[in-house]
């Protein structure tokens, strides 16, 4: 560790893309972020995005993955559940920042006076506001990373690179360390790498006014060393600060790829320190990840946004990890929801039924959580599977018509066994008004949930807007389920499990936000230890 009486103040390091999106700059930064940890400062992280929208709450899963949730309740994009991941830290409503909310506290604030009649403009109110939210990010930490979305040059982002630029003068050149990530393709018929888009994106980023301290190159595969050299020589950086990143199997493995790059000088140069980060913890996650063991488990995931990864990107790390680190090898079978079958589920060892919302896979989740209560199969529901679970029970339990509120079930037909949350009424299309972020719980004494997690009391992160109406107790718990955590004042059902079950748990949050490679949620953990 570092010695405290050398501490500075707060360095910014500006993370920007160029010639695609989607080249790895938020794995960059968080890579950079986990090296700095090791080394012992205290690191926070942002994402700076674009889109106009107003947060991550509305967007659509298939364009761009998950919707992420901080403890404090902002819907964000999944690069956020990257940086907690590499950081083993919690973000908060600060760490995304999206054009839409800056602009409508712009357009707030002039509506209701407070710029006194003078003419707002991107520059400088815009601009600025964009830097008070990074300094404001960056609060009590030692090394502050920002990400800014989407590549240079789209007319979306200039303001934010204009900011980020403007921010040198704030605190300082010295304080801020530019980089930039770029693409460099291999084109198959001429059998080479191209360096020309890249040497275009950092012509445009140097005419926005930025000139990098590093530019990191992505490539498919390793390229020679010439490939950096030329880059730097056409645009003017040193070439020791010119460094490649391939694809490798495991993002996990990225700080260890970004360490051997040479970018731990630059960085020791740029906070003043040579101390070596203590990886050993993450080295022994990368050997246990990448080791081919005895065991194979298969993990039906049930969901509707079938094989694309990003839409579930939590759960899956999340089971990755514990395979990890329960020596096993895991394969998720992806099973769609709107034909599952019993032939799907046996295939499997295992059934995970993820969040979502929507009429549309809802049956197939259900009856993924009655082949479960049936057959003993390890379950794990997470939000809507826990509504699943509690739907599949109460049917089993003699309500034949049981449902949820979101999908036509009524409290006049009597089968309101999912409802809508009291105040969330008329808000159903509404973005950022559910029950979001942390929540505690209490946890039913001497039950599996609290076994598991060895606590009487816990707290998880939420979205939803829909709970289990105890009413229907009788018939859920006579279908198989028992209430195992609910809120502290025990209006909201927050856990069930099946106690005839070898694994069968499902709960109203959403543990996977919390799960990280190097401490897996227990949740998680347990469900993979009872398949093998």
């Amino acid at each position: 560790m570092r010695n405290k009486n050398t501490e500075k103040s707060c360095k910014y390091i500006f993370v920007t893309g160029g010639v695609l999106s989607g080249v790895g700059k938020g794995i960059t930064a968080a890579s950079i972020g986990a090296i700095l940890k090791a080394k012992g400062y205290k690191v926070s992280i942002q994402k700076c995005d674009p889109y106009l929208n107003v947060d991550a709450g509305l967007l659509n899963p298939v364009e761009h993955g998950e919707c992420f949730v901080t403890h404090d309740g902002k819907e964000t994009d999944l690069d956020l559940g990257h940086y907690e991941r590499f950081l083993d830290f919690e973000t908060s409503q600060y760490s995304s920042v999206l054009s839409g909310a800056l602009y409508q506290e712009l357009i707030e604030k002039e509506r209701s006076g407070g710029f006194h009649g003078k003419t707002v403009q991107m520059v400088p109110h815009f601009t600025n506001l964009v830097q008070e939210k990074i300094e404001k990010a960056s609060e009590g930490s030692e090394v502050h990373i920002v990400e800014i979305g989407g590549t240079v040059g789209d007319y979306e982002g200039l303001s934010f690179i204009e900011a980020i630029r403007l921010f040198a003068n704030r605190v300082g050149r010295e304080n801020c360390l530019y980089v930039h990530v770029v693409y460099v393709p291999w084109i198959n018929t001429s059998k080479e790498l191209k360096t020309k888009p890249a040497q275009n994106a950092l012509k445009d980023l140097r005419g926005f006014g930025i000139i990098p301290d590093v530019v990191v190159c992505r490539t498919e595969r390793p390229a020679p060393r010439v490939i950096c050299e030329k880059i730097a020589a056409f645009s003017g950086i040193d070439k020791e600060a010119v460094l490649n990143l391939p694809d490798i199997e495991s993002v996990y493995d990225v700080p260890f790829n970004v360490l051997k790059s040479g970018v731990l000088e630059i960085l020791n140069r740029f906070v003043g320190t040579n101390t070596e980060p203590d990886m050993a913890r993450w080295k022994e996650f990368s050997r246990l990840r990448g080791k081919k063991w005895a065991k194979t488990v298969r993990v039906g995931l049930v969901a509707k946004y079938v094989g694309n990864d990003d839409a579930y990107i939590c759960v899956t790390e999340a089971l990755k990890a514990a395979a990890a680190w329960e020596k096993v090898n895991v394969e998720i079978e992806w099973i769609n929801a709107e034909d599952a079958t019993a032939e799907d589920f046996a295939k499997v060892d295992g059934l995970v039924v993820p969040g979502g919302f929507g009429v549309r896979g809802v049956e197939g989740k259900i009856k993924a959580a009655e082949y479960a209560l049936e057959t003993g199969k390890p379950y794990l529901g997470l939000c809507l599977g826990m509504q699943c679970a509690v739907i599949a029970a109460a049917r089993r339990g003699g309500l034949g018509e049981a449902g949820s509120e979101e999908f036509g079930a009524s409290r006049e037909a009597g089968n309101d066994v999912i409802y809508i949350m009291e105040g969330q009424k008329g808000k159903e299309s509404t973005g950022g008004t559910m029950r979001l972020g942390d929540y505690p719980a209490e946890l039913r004494e001497g039950s599996r949930v609290a076994e598991v997690y060895g606590a009487a009391k816990v707290v998880e992160r939420h979205r939803h807007r829909y709970e289990v109406n105890q009413r229907f107790l009788p018939e859920i718990e006579k279908g198989g389920l028992a209430i195992a955590g609910t809120s502290p004042d025990g209006k909201l059902v927050e856990f069930v499990e099946a106690p005839g079950c070898k694994f069968f748990v499902a709960t109203q949050a959403h543990p996977e936000f919390r799960s990280r490679p190097l401490e897996v949620h227990p949740l998680f953990r347990e469900f993979v230890k009872s398949l093998k």
